[in-house]
């Protein structure tokens, strides 16, 4: 019996080299049999840009702290300015934090400290229903 695989890149943008690796480790190389993850990281706002126009960026994962270009901020300029736009996720710190995440008009919230579990399975809801051709609803995780 065979099965298929299917691959998607997902952007992680954060200033801190120690939230892209925690965001990478929740999610995981494939969080499920058959959902396979290709990475790109971005460190900065320009260089997230510059990767979403020029690949086929599945879903941005976004540090809701990352400075000075916050990944909210982010997220909503995304929404605005693309017409398809990639998946968006957004990870905040405070549970006080979610109106914003909100106002992002993020696909997805997650709180740090990241879940695995929740983490991974987000991602890949997101991931199989865009492939579907299924719009997500906004998810808090």
């Amino acid at each position: 019996m065979t099965t298929s695989t299917s691959e998607y890149a997902v952007l992680l943008y954060s200033h801190r080299p120690a939230v892209i690796e925690q965001m990478r480790s929740a999610i995981g190389e494939e969080p499920v049999e058959g959902v396979k993850i290709e990475y790109a990281v971005a460190g900065e706002y320009d260089e997230a840009v510059a990767l979403i126009d020029k690949y086929a960026v599945d879903l941005v994962l976004l540090d809701g702290e990352a400075q000075p270009a916050g990944g909210l901020g982010i997220a909503r300029q995304l929404r605005d300015e693309f017409d398809e736009p990639p998946l968006l996720a957004v990870v905040v710190a405070r549970a006080a934090d979610r109106w914003l995440a909100a106002w992002s008009r993020a696909d997805a919230v997650l709180m740090y400290p990241l879940n695995p579990v929740t983490t991974g399975q987000t991602v890949v809801d997101l991931l199989v229903s865009r492939a579907e051709g299924v719009a997500p609803a906004q998810r808090a995780a």
